[in-house]
């Protein structure tokens, strides 16, 4: 089988044919594989007859793995594998990239459904390269000067007033270990050179500038990433993999089924420490990660 790279949307999101990620991939199509994730941001595998162990050999192919979550617990038995399910509540309903209030955040996210429902469910993922692009020169100017507190101490979309005794336990789970760094707000891609937002949910505040001010800034630029000409909807099927460019991507996963059970798999590639345009690293303030994630070279 050759294999075939089929874009999705003008902007991100390509479908991928002709190669078995069940089984190692060869260097050449490795390449390939990395290639497309480069250039397309998120690829989607059908039928791709994985389990726990053969979704982390595919994920190694292009690393080493982190563990689940810095806080969160991973699957009985299987420290590298993340539940995302509705059993765990629905905390990813909210415009992110995955883990970056640590100083080495996932350059990858790989996700597998398990468990989908008769209707909705969807995740978007959107291209932060695309915002990028899109934003008005003086907008552009400004923002390449910007760096941002990342925090897994976020506001949250639904106030403490409003959760039961579960989703209480599920937030100070979450935040057993307080985590507080500094990245640019446009990161270089290692990669391709390319200039992506680096912000999202865990993203609360510009530095050297009041929450208040830090809310407006961030909003306006959040608004560009979430346009719709720059967002993938992934509707799930069964025995499919989605992966994504965790380092120039936000998603969000869409709360619209009603609380049927929906449970995807997720493991993580391990990340480099984020770049600025004027080559200056991300640095941490509060938080040591060093139990989750390796730094990737």
């Amino acid at each position: 089988m050759s294999l075939q790279i089929s874009k999705i949307t003008a902007n991100i999101g390509a479908r991928v044919l002709g190669v078995d990620i069940s089984r190692p991939l060869d260097p050449e199509t490795a390449v390939a594989v990395r290639e497309a994730l480069n250039t397309h941001k998120a690829l989607v595998f059908d039928d791709v007859n994985l389990d726990d162990d053969s979704h982390q050999a595919f994920v190694r192919t292009f690393g080493e793995v982190t563990t689940a979550h810095p806080t969160v617990s991973s699957i009985d038995g299987v420290p590298n594998v993340l539940p995302v399910d509705s059993e765990r509540g629905r905390a990813a309903n909210h415009w992110h990239t995955d883990v970056t209030f640590v100083l080495n955040p996932p350059q990858a996210t790989t996700l597998r459904s398990i468990t989908i429902p008769p209707y909705g469910g969807e995740t978007l993922i959107a291209s932060s390269a695309a915002a990028y692009r899109q934003l008005p020169e003086p907008l552009r100017a400004l923002a390449d000067t910007l760096w941002a507190e990342h925090t897994n101490d976020y506001d949250y979309a639904v106030p403490d007033e409003e959760i039961d005794e579960q989703q209480a336990a599920q937030r100070a789970q979450f935040t057993s270990i307080k985590f507080r760094t500094v990245h640019p707000v446009v990161r270089v891609h290692p990669l391709t050179g390319e200039r992506g937002l680096y912000i999202g949910g865990f993203a609360q505040r510009i530095v050297g500038l009041s929450p208040s001010e830090s809310r407006r800034i961030l909003d306006l630029l959040q608004a560009y990433v979430t346009r719709p000409e720059n967002i993938l909807r992934h509707r799930w099927s069964e025995n499919q993999l989605v992966v994504f460019d965790n380092r120039i991507t936000q998603h969000y996963a869409i709360d619209n089924y009603d609380g049927r059970p929906r449970r995807l798999h997720r493991v993580t590639l391990a990340g480099d420490v984020p770049v600025g345009i004027e080559g200056k690293e991300s640095y941490s303030i509060e938080g040591d990660a060093s139990h989750y994630t390796p730094v990737a070279a």
